[in-house]
């Protein structure tokens, strides 16, 4: 799935862009959802086959600006979504859960996500980046009459404290949440994975707005994910897992873990997201596992 094609030169050829802007005829809303006001981008045919997009910690719906047009070209009407407590939905979050909670949990996220998935008709296809591949798989047990097919990119390939796995520090990923996020987020900030001027200047301020409460849930749910794999095997739709070859975790554990659960691997000479980097190759890969939903 990655030799030399028309997508890869695509994917090669790319420069570094505005991430604020999507393209021409793209809807903006607010969803509410069970955890509050939900920023939401929309673009495609009203009738069209949804495909639903996921970002992940830290992250936001501006993470798919690139595969966007993409996925409407191919005829089908593409949605991402900021997450609770994450850029345009910063209001969101446990408080307006009923009842309140201190704290989010699986349980929120998983709801946000079915709620957005029932506004529409039909199933849709979901990707889900990341930590949001892993509230991917906890929705799709619990409502897979909603999904026609799930992309895991760049998605935890382990269950429980699934920073074990990650390349070099996960024999000593056992730490408070806190500090945890603390060094993910100095990560990013200080641009350890070289990604581009405008690129960083827009992930910078967008870790401006983030409150570093989000971010600390996220993380200590990051360390208790739940064991779905038998589950995820028996699920009724394709499955494919997405990932760079210099991604968080070993190329070797998404292979596994892509065996274990039934789903097709693909991947690209790239990092974390793919959806920046390799957005024509990722494409071309959903569509095709699209075509056997």
């Amino acid at each position: 799935m990655t030799t030399i094609d028309d997508a890869l030169e695509r994917d090669q050829d790319l420069t570094d862009i505005d991430w604020r802007v999507f393209p021409p005829g793209t809807e903006r809303d607010v969803f509410a959802a069970p955890s509050g006001p939900l920023a939401r981008v929309t673009l495609g045919p009203a009738d069209a086959e949804r495909v639903v997009l996921v970002s992940g910690v830290a992250g936001s719906k501006e993470d798919f600006v690139r595969v966007f047009p993409l996925l409407a070209a191919a005829g089908h009407r593409v949605e991402s979504f900021d997450l609770a407590g994450h850029w345009e939905s910063v209001d969101a979050g446990p408080a307006h859960l009923d009842p309140p909670r201190q704290h989010a949990d699986y349980a929120m996220y998983v709801a946000d996500l079915i709620a957005v998935l029932e506004d529409g008709a039909g199933p849709a296809h979901v990707l889900g980046y990341s930590f949001a591949g892993l509230v991917a798989e906890l929705a799709l047990v619990e409502r897979p009459d909603l999904f026609r097919s799930l992309t895991l990119m760049a998605s935890p390939p382990a269950v429980g404290q699934v920073f074990h796995g990650v390349k070099h520090i996960g024999p000593i990923s056992d730490m408070a949440p806190h500090r945890a996020a603390g060094l993910i987020l100095w990560g990013i900030r200080y641009n350890l994975n070289r990604t581009p001027p405008r690129r960083i200047a827009f992930v910078r301020e967008r870790l401006a707005a983030l409150p570093r409460a989000s971010v600390d849930d996220i993380v200590a749910l990051m360390m208790a994910m739940p064991d779905v794999l038998d589950d995820l095997a028996a699920a009724p739709v394709p499955m494919l897992v997405a990932v760079g070859d210099h991604d968080l975790w070993p190329t070797a554990q998404h292979a596994e873990f892509a065996r274990r659960i039934g789903a097709d691997l693909a991947v690209y000479e790239t990092g974390h997201a793919p959806c920046e980097t390799a957005p024509h190759q990722l494409v071309r890969d959903m569509l095709t596992l699209f075509a056997r939903a």
